[in-house]
């Protein structure tokens, strides 16, 4: 069967991931666009088109022409600040003049489009074998969040240190994942595995790894600082509303202490919430740590995929596009097929549950209870628990091992790193 697929990626040939990608993306924003810039009967949630860019047109000031952080609020860090500044000229140019917020989540897509386009590029380039770019390629939660958010952003930076890492470029991969955490927080959880590979460098002294891992330190608060300090120095109230709005809300309805709070498992407030999420996340991401660190501690940076899974199950926030943080990184490290797999399926079955939820909150149809929920989000959980246990048991793919990574943008012959089971 595998031989089979092989056969057939190669006779497509090397540009139709590229293709595919198009197909995907132009399946995203139908989906999303289809019920254009207002919303009625609840069909945002029931058909599942809704997208933070229609609320953001109006109530961040977009619409207006306003500047982030010193004009309007945002509740995102500043990279995605200015990147959500940057698609409202772009859909006053869709708008010919009189744009709406239609016009303004085309201009996401087209900005997540191009970030999309990126990772796959980066792909090739590392030499990522041609079953691993069609997942990329035609992804499901492309479809379902290319026009929802803008989390592309920060995944392309986190992709792009993933890679610098892989090719022992350190500073460059510290700086890259610093600046992905200006975009979105996650792409932090590299910064630690790239400081312990520092620290534990074969063929070098002590002292010398030491002030390797302080350089690394010193790059990622520098690359982070020069984003951040400039925003925060003059318009610090909305600048810290994104770190203050973290602390302050209770969850979304998939997340594992907002289900337990639901069906009066373990009821927590919010700052004891916030305790057990942190604590839970740094048992078990040390956990994963000692545990793979025997197999993969010459190249620590592939726990991050299992890190991101623990922390996003953890975690007291899981909106269903942070999904979309997780899947690049299971395309480049995956060793199994079926986790992933049932991955797809509960991330569709958790998408559709909590907007349906919202729905059945508005008296529309079809609608969901949190019974539905908390079934996608069970099969979604033991999906990333087996995605977890195959990262740190498995050694890692082959395309990643290889001593000389290509610098052409064409591949090379398929890698075969993803048994079925």
């Amino acid at each position: 069967m595998r031989d089979t697929i092989d056969r057939w990626t190669e006779r497509l040939g090397d540009e139709a991931p590229y293709w595919a990608l198009a197909f995907t993306c132009l399946a995203g924003l139908a989906f999303k666009l289809h019920c254009g810039a207002y919303w009625i009967g609840g069909e945002q949630y029931t058909t599942g088109c809704y997208s933070d860019a229609v609320p953001f047109w109006g109530l961040r000031g977009v619409a207006a022409g306003q500047v982030p952080y010193f004009q309007a609020r945002m509740e995102y860090p500043v990279l995605t600040g200015a990147l959500i500044w940057g698609e409202g000229p772009v859909a006053r140019v869709l708008g010919l003049g009189r744009p709406d917020a239609a016009d303004f989540l085309t201009a996401v897509w087209l900005g997540n489009t191009a970030f999309a386009y990126l990772i796959l590029h980066l792909m090739r380039r590392a030499g990522v074998g041609r079953l691993r770019q069609y997942a990329w390629a035609l992804a499901p939660p492309l479809v379902l969040y290319l026009a929802h958010n803008w989390d592309l952003l920060a995944a392309s930076l986190a992709v792009a240190a993933v890679l610098a890492a892989r090719r022992g470029e350190d500073v460059r991969a510290t700086a890259l994942a610093a600046l992905g955490g200006a975009a979105k927080l996650f792409p932090l959880l590299l910064l630690p595995l790239l400081g312990l590979r520092a620290l534990f460098r074969r063929g070098a002294g002590a002292g010398s790894n030491v002030m390797r891992a302080v350089l690394l330190v010193v790059v990622a608060i520098a690359a982070w600082g020069a984003v951040n300090l400039p925003v925060a120095a003059t318009a610090f109230t909305n600048w810290s509303e994104f770190y203050a709005f973290s602390q302050q809300r209770s969850g979304t309805a998939a997340s594992v202490w907002e289900l337990a709070n639901t069906f009066g498992w373990y009821p927590t407030d919010i700052p004891a919430r916030n305790r057990l999420a942190l604590i839970a996340f740094a048992l078990g991401a040390a956990a994963i740590l000692l545990a793979g660190w025997r197999r993969h501690g010459r190249q620590p940076w592939v726990l991050f995929t299992p890190v991101l899974a623990w922390f996003l199950l953890t975690n007291k926030v899981w909106s269903p596009q942070f999904d979309l943080w997780l899947w690049p990184l299971l395309v480049l490290t995956a060793t199994r097929a079926r986790p992933l797999a049932l991955f797809l399926l509960g991330d569709v079955l958790a998408y559709f549950a909590e907007f349906w939820l919202f729905a059945g909150m508005e008296g529309a149809w079809p609608s969901a209870t949190q019974v539905d929920v908390a079934t996608a989000a069970a099969v979604r959980g033991i999906a990333v628990l087996w995605i977890i246990w195959a990262a740190v048991r498995d050694p890692a793919p082959a395309w990643i091992t290889r001593l000389t990574p290509p610098r052409s943008a064409v591949p090379p012959a398929p890698d075969r790193p993803i048994p079925a089971g």
